[in-house]
């Protein structure tokens, strides 16, 4: 159940079903009854009494929390405003890949701290014991509340884009189109210095290791040509992940 647009979620989760011996019916919200009206907890007690499992993709974090309460199947969250989780487990299994594992490692998170992807990132950082930075204007870091709840000392949330990066294993950085999942704060303009310069940047300018795996995500824009082409072999090693990991996914839950 997909209600916001996908390419690389959408492809390796019906891709990864049918190679593992199931089918899958694709529902946008436009399909069922949920886009006129009838509430998640309904449409989850029809479809729990249908089907195995149910992969979403929507705004509301409350949405596949609901969904899976009352259906009682396994529910996969693919994306939501709050959370990213697919996305991280295949980066952690590209990282593995090219460092040999994230273990002892300082991962640096560049963009938007408040998205997604840097909060599905510092749940993993927590349960899996790795460093975490995350370089972010003022305006877009971590809520504290999150911070506090997740209460790991292995996250450092700082604006200083060079600090953060020195020394870093693997720099990761946000899509543009993070900066435009919310308004900007009357102090904050996505053409702003802070913003425009969260791209890794060559060699020869980043403190960060020598062997450092550079991990620009790019579901939406690229960052620049010369980024983009250098480190292309990860980025989209890490694409074809989607795949593996969502398998696993899959298969641990079909257990």
């Amino acid at each position: 159940m997909f209600s916001k647009s996908s390419t690389r979620t959408r492809v390796s989760f019906e891709v990864g079903v049918r190679e593992l011996g199931g089918d899958v019916m694709f529902l946008s919200a436009t399909d069922i009854q949920l886009g006129r009206g009838e509430p998640i907890a309904d449409t989850a007690r029809v479809l729990g009494r249908m089907v195995h499992g149910a992969i979403i993709r929507t705004f509301a974090q409350s949405d596949v929390d609901e969904f899976a309460k009352y259906s009682g199947i396994p529910t996969i969250n693919a994306l939501t405003d709050d959370e990213h989780p697919c996305q991280i487990l295949a980066d952690l299994q590209t990282i593995q890949e090219k460092l040999g594992g994230v273990e002892g490692k300082t991962v640096v998170f560049v963009g938007d701290g408040a998205c997604n992807v840097a909060q599905s990132w510092m749940w993993a950082a927590a349960r899996l014991g790795f460093n975490l930075r995350i370089a972010a204007p003022h305006h877009f870091q971590p809520a504290p509340a999150l911070v506090e709840r997740i209460g790991y000392q292995g996250i450092e949330i700082t604006d200083d884009l060079a600090g953060a990066a020195s020394g870093a294993d693997v720099l990761y950085t946000e899509s543009g189109s993070a900066w435009a999942r919310k308004p900007s704060p009357p102090t904050a303009s996505r053409s702003s210095p802070a913003i425009r310069s969260t791209t890794p940047s060559s060699p020869a300018r980043n403190p960060a290791r020598s062997s450092c795996t550079a991990c620009p995500r790019i579901a939406a824009k690229r960052s620049t040509a010369e980024t983009f082409e250098a480190h292309a072999q990860t980025i989209f090693d890490e694409a074809e992940n989607r795949l593996h990991a969502q398998k696993a996914i899959l298969s641990a839950l079909a257990r």
